[in-house]
């Protein structure tokens, strides 16, 4: 048994065989409605949309280097090259009811633009990494962010309890994964 089946149980997220997923893949496919449109920014070679696309979600992706487009298209994944620094904002507003930043957001320039300029009603920004949570937390308030919900991963992809402070979280996270959505103008 794969490391990931053993810390990692989330039943009904996919086939049992879960070998081949990332941990936070998993954690993020477990946060996304079936039947929403996602835009999975900074795509890679998909293993990601192919994950969502076995939950009956219609994914689409983003992708800076020409190798990993091109090796989602060999999949049959709907992808195209751009940059997430500037290529965002030429998507429509609620074009997408997620977009997923998957080890994505801290490779950005500017990922306070980058959240700013996310063509959706809700989004999702795994793997913050270069910076803090307790940082993540804080631009997202500067910026009227609502945290819907937030996992800190250990080393190995395990969720830390949720009850701990976001000290222990900053210590001990080697990941963080959120759910976010735009606040309400005016709060």
């Amino acid at each position: 048994m794969s490391m990931q089946q053993q810390v990692l149980p989330l039943p009904g997220v996919v086939a049992p065989d879960t070998g081949h997923y990332r941990g936070d893949h998993l954690l993020v496919a477990e946060m996304v409605e079936r039947g929403s449109k996602v835009l999975d920014v900074g795509c890679g070679e998909g293993d990601l949309l192919q994950l969502l696309e076995t939950r009956g979600i219609d994914g689409r992706g983003i992708e800076l280097s020409r190798e990993g487009v091109n090796r989602c298209v060999a999949k049959g994944l709907a992808v195209v090259q751009g940059d997430a620094d500037t290529d965002l904002i030429n998507y429509p507003d609620d074009a997408f009811d997620y977009v997923i930043l998957s080890q994505t957001l801290q490779a950005t320039r500017q990922p306070r633009v980058v959240l700013e300029n996310l063509p959706a009603t809700w989004y999702d920004t795994p793997n913050i990494h270069f910076c803090t949570i307790k940082d993540f937390v804080q631009l997202c308030d500067e910026i009227n962010v609502k945290m819907e919900r937030a996992v800190a991963l250990d080393m190995y992809g395990r969720p830390l309890r949720v009850n701990l402070p976001w000290w222990f979280w900053n210590m001990f996270g080697e990941q963080g994964v959120f759910l976010l959505s735009r606040a309400e103008k005016g709060k």
